[in-house]
């Protein structure tokens, strides 16, 4: 009998935690790093993108700083290995296997300190 280990890797990485849990995590944070960014905003059209590459089944989110010197997240698309998706194996409109360079996002909107949303201060 072969015996296959199964990938830590797959789309069900992630629970739901409800407010209170959430809120405790977040002002735990908030309480500690208070002039940290206080959130990243990222839109649903890229996630998609690149959710939607071939083998992806998670994101990614690395910590970094932009051109301007800016703290932000580069995120990738990660495949069942636990890999980065820097290349991605398609098939051409010709039925040749291609490979492609994978999508490799920035542009999130943050908030320095404290937002109208405090929600997590109830």
């Amino acid at each position: 009998m072969v015996q296959t280990k199964l990938s830590n890797f797959t789309a069900n990485v992630g629970e739901e935690i409800g407010l209170a849990l959430g809120a405790q995590f977040i002002a735990a944070y908030r309480n500690t790093n208070p002039s940290d960014v206080c959130s990243y905003y990222v839109g649903r059209t890229i996630l998609e993108q690149v959710l939607a590459q071939p083998g992806c089944v998670g994101v990614r989110f690395y910590n970094a700083y932009n051109e301007a010197g800016q703290k932000t997240l580069v995120y990738v698309g990660v495949n069942t290995q636990g890999a980065d998706m820097l290349n991605v194996a398609t098939v051409n409109p010709n039925g040749q296997l291609d490979v492609q360079k994978g999508i490799v996002a920035d542009r999130v909107k943050t908030e320095q300190g404290a937002t109208d949303e405090n929600w997590w201060e109830f």
